[in-house]
């Protein structure tokens, strides 16, 4: 037929299908069906709760998949959505007589301011719609425009949580005409004025809820004899998983508003109570100031938590984190007078936690039974050293901080047990929960340390404003100044380390013009050091800064080593670290190293009379030679440390040079006396030294002065020459004059020899005898040559010189010339008159057997040698003898006459001539 149409209707698709995939297909099957045979003249219509991609709310992957098959069948898609409905149920089923719009539009008139606020959700809760205007008021009443939206969230959130019976139960727009229905007729009777309250939408879907899920509601209806309370239950039961809707006390004011004219304030009382109520009894949670429904698994859950022991210091130590390390933030508190920041004690009701100082601050908290008496704290506070903050009174806040530790403690141990889908769903989200509960306990301390009640030495503070740290620094400043009365003797100054130095010069003036005069400060402390010391106690620095770091005067560290460094500085105390004197730049850093603090010593520096001071002066003048720049005991002291250190390494470096100057001995009983004062304080030399005045003096004028004449003068130059002479020419002085040489060593040897001129005297004697000397050195010398040259004369006459050759003469010469080379170097007499006499002895010896053997005949060999005969021996060479070594065998010691003559002149010649028939050949 050509103008056939066929409309195929599926109702409620949602429910047919459901998780289905054989009803899907068939689904399909059916529209490819009616393509085919009506040829494309029929339309297939389904209608559904939801849209129809959100039809079978728990899809697999696989279904899905399925289900995107058929979705091009149904290109044209017609949304049914809130704002819709709205307009629907005002239509149908709101629609007004025409005297009931003349009353509610009057009504509208009435409550007109009203409606802008009264039916606004604060505390960060969704914005929804409120009555635009009369005509929307009177088609919307009884119902508040917010509740379309809300209500509607409200099914499609419990149907995502599978609270519907029906795993596919129809909770879209269309079901909320039947609630509003169910709702409107229940108010049919009502006078004009009344408002439906959210929690009557509850009856509207209880008939297709889970028995398990409104299993809390029921029993609440049977046990509790509060039908308010009920209602309150209702209303946070239908807003539960709506995430966007805060219910805060005051938000459930607003959905439980059942008139214009209702009292609000005693409203919200009841609600409170309800509230409470209902979380006691486990039916609600709280966090914070949002409220929440529990369902059966999420009671359960609520229920172990809250019967979980907590251990009371658990409690404690959250609350000193949240107090001191999360609001507070502070281990000291810097003092804006002084610049110094201070530590404190860490105390929460009157317990101390960790370390303890000697300024404290003590929260009590709303734990504490004085925080609802806050006199007996400032009764307690009037003897202590520390801040008292009266918190006030706040169960809720008690009872929140103490839930979150179980909170906390119950999720810690649920993760180790096996996993529960469901149960593991609730502790993730009661996780979160307890998250948003710390900050809400965090700000709610912040208030109520804002508003707390300060008290220090049982003085109340008044000190206003909403940053508790500002105030809790504020309040601190007060607690120094009133526990540190002494502090103000510092005149307000903010000491660096850098000052210490500065403090440690003489002529520093960071406590006074040039330095002169005490302030109170530095007279507190040197009193405190003279104390001490008539005690026989000596003073550490180190001491110090804990002695006046502490109460009543609470100086920072840095300001005691300031007044420490200057009173030395000043003469007025004397400093020294393992007995070293310190002073200036060393004592500034010795102070300045904290390690080395304990091992620094002070001692009272003694006073001394104008006279004491003049003496030591005049002696220092006289024994040193040149006047003292100090005026005072301190400086003059030090001066006479320095100087005495000097004068000590003078006298040991001259005592050491006794092995050159044996006279500088008399110097060692004045280098003992000198040493034995090094190194002693300097309040020692202003008076001992004058005690030893004579003794030092006459040393001084005595031997070191004419010691130092000599040993910086012409004397110590002749005494070095003459030494030096009799050292290198003791060999030829006693050939040449003994005396004279006697004489010189007599001379140094003196000990005394550094008095006078005897030692200038020396100085023509040494020339003398040097010459003596030398001139003696040269004639030996003279001797020495005189007799190679006249052995070399002889050798040259004779028939074996003659018979050499050139070349071998010159050999022999040269043989000659070397007993002569060097003798310029030699200059000792007796090898002088050694080499003489060797060359007077032996060389003419020498040079004739050097010759014989250049001489000697070669050995003759015979023509033809027989097996028999022996070969010629070779010639022997000549041998010499010098006359001078031929004993002559004469009986008599010595020749008295002639007749002796003549017989020793046989015995000679009888000598001579057997040497001769021996072979040799005799050297006269």
């Amino acid at each position: 037929m050509p103008n056939f149409r066929l409309n195929f209707f599926v109702d409620e698709v949602g429910q047919y299908i459901a998780d289905n995939v054989k009803l899907m297909t068939n689904l399909q099957t059916i529209a490819e069906s009616l393509n085919t045979k009506c040829k494309g003249q029929a339309w297939i219509i389904v209608t559904a709760q939801q849209a129809i991609t959100e039809v079978v709310g728990d899809m697999t992957a696989r279904q899905e998949n399925d289900f995107s098959k058929i979705q091009a069948r149904f290109a044209i898609r017609m949304p049914l959505n809130s704002a819709d409905v709205a307009e629907v149920i005002q239509r149908r089923l709101l629609s007004k007589t025409d005297s009931a719009q003349i009353m509610l539009g009057n009504l509208h008139d009435k409550e007109e301011n009203n409606l802008k606020t009264l039916f606004d959700f604060a505390d960060g809760s969704i914005r929804l719609k409120n009555y635009r205007d009369r005509e929307h008021f009177v088609a919307s009443y009884p119902f508040p425009p917010y509740q379309y939206t809300l209500f509607q969230m409200a099914i499609t959130s419990l149907s995502q949580h599978n609270a519907f019976e029906g795993k596919h139960s129809s909770v879209g727009e269309r079901s909320m005409l039947g609630v509003f229905q169910e709702v409107a007729k229940t108010l049919a009777d009502r006078p004009v004025g009344g408002l439906a309250t959210f929690d009557l939408m509850f009856e509207g879907i209880r008939t297709a809820l889970k028995s398990s899920v409104q299993q809390s509601v029921q029993i609440a209806e049977r046990n509790l004899d509060d039908p308010f309370a009920v209602r309150v239950l209702k209303a946070l039961f239908l807003v539960k998983y709506v995430k966007e809707f805060k219910p805060t006390v005051r938000n459930i004011s607003v959905l439980l508003l059942s008139e214009f004219e209702a009292d609000q304030a005693g409203q919200r009382r009841k609600i409170e109570d309800a509230l409470a109520r209902l979380e006691r009894e486990t039916y609600i949670q709280r966090n914070g100031e949002v409220y929440e429904f529990l369902t059966n698994e999420e009671k359960d859950v609520e229920a172990e938590i809250k019967a979980l022991d907590v251990d009371p210091t658990e409690i404690s130590k959250e609350l000193e984190t949240l107090a001191f390390d999360t609001i507070l933030r502070h281990r000291k508190i810097k003092h804006l007078t002084t610049g110094f920041e201070y530590s404190f004690s860490r105390k929460l009701d009157d317990h101390l936690l960790g370390r303890e100082y000697e300024l404290s601050i003590n929260i009590i908290s709303p734990f504490n039974d004085d925080a609802a008496a806050p006199d007996a704290v400032r009764m307690r506070n009037m003897g202590r050293e520390e801040l008292a903050i009266v918190l006030q009174p706040d169960v809720r806040f008690i009872r929140d901080l103490t839930l979150f530790r179980q909170t906390d403690k119950f999720i810690r141990q649920s993760r180790s047990g096996s996993p529960q889908p469901g149960r593991d769903r609730i502790i993730l989200e009661k996780g979160e929960q307890n998250s948003r509960r710390a900050k809400d306990l965090e700000l709610r301390l912040r208030k109520l340390m804002a508003a707390a009640r300060l008290f220090v030495r049982g003085d109340e503070l008044d000190i206003g404003g909403d940053d508790p740290q500002d105030r809790v620094v504020k309040a601190f400043q007060a607690l120094v100044d009133k526990v540190y009365v002494n502090l103000p003797m510092l005149r307000g100054v903010n000491y660096v380390e850098a000052d210490i130095a500065k403090a440690a010069s003489p002529t520093s003036t960071l406590f006074g013009e040039a330095g002169t005069g005490l302030t109170e400060a530095e007279q507190d402390v040197l009193n405190h050091i003279q104390s001490q010391a008539r005690n026989g106690v000596k003073v550490s620095a180190k001491y110090l800064t804990e002695r006046f770091g502490a109460k009543p005067y609470g100086w920072p560290t840095v300001a005691t080593l300031c007044l420490t460094a200057s009173l030395s500085g000043k003469g007025k105390c004397e400093t020294r670290s393992d007995g070293t004197p310190l002073e200036g730049a060393e004592l500034a850093r010795a102070l300045n190293n904290s390690h080395t603090l304990g091992n620094i010593l002070l001692t009272p520096q003694l006073e001394f009379t104008s006279s004491q001071i003049r003496a030591a002066k005049d002696l220092y003048k006289e024994l040193f030679g040149l006047p003292a720049d100090g005026s005072d005991a301190r400086v003059l002291g030090g001066e006479w440390a320095e100087s005495i250190r000097k004068l000590a390494d003078e006298l040991s470096r001259l005592v050491t040079e006794r092995y050159k100057y044996p006279f500088v001995a008399a110097l060692e009983p004045l280098r003992d006396q000198v040493v034995a004062m090094v190194g002693k304080p300097a309040a020692w030399y202003i008076t001992e030294p004058v005690n030893q005045e004579d003794a030092l003096l006459n040393a001084k004028e005595d031997i070191l002065d004419k010691i130092r004449s000599f040993m910086g003068g012409a004397q110590r130059e002749i005494y070095d020459d003459v030494r030096d002479f009799l050292q290198a020419q003791e060999a030829n002085i006693g050939y040449v004059d003994a005396a004279a040489g006697e004489k010189l060593r007599a001379a140094l040897s003196d000990p005394d020899c550094y008095k006078g001129t005897a030692i200038q005297a020396l100085k023509s004697d040494l020339y003398a005898l040097k010459d003596k000397v030398e001139l003696d050195v040269l004639k030996e010398r003279k001797a020495v040559i005189a007799a190679v040259d006249e052995c070399a004369d002889k050798v040259a006459q004779t028939a074996e010189f003659q018979a050499l050759t050139p070349e071998q003469q010159d050999k022999i010469c040269r043989s000659v010339a070397s007993h002569k080379a060097g003798l310029d170097a030699v200059t000792m007499i007796p090898i002088l008159r050694d080499r003489a006499n060797g060359a007077r002895s032996s060389l003419m010896q020498q040079m004739l057997a050097d010759i014989a053997r250049m001489t000697q005949p070669p050995a003759p060999t015979p023509a033809d040698p027989g097996m028999k005969e022996r070969p010629a021996p070779a010639p022997r060479p000549p041998s010499y003898v010098n006359a001078a070594d031929i004993k002559v065998a004469y009986p008599r010691p010595y020749l008295a006459e002639e007749a002796d003559v003549d017989q020793y002149v046989n015995e000679l010649r009888k000598t001579l001539m057997a040497e001769i028939a021996a072979g040799k050949k005799v050297i006269v």
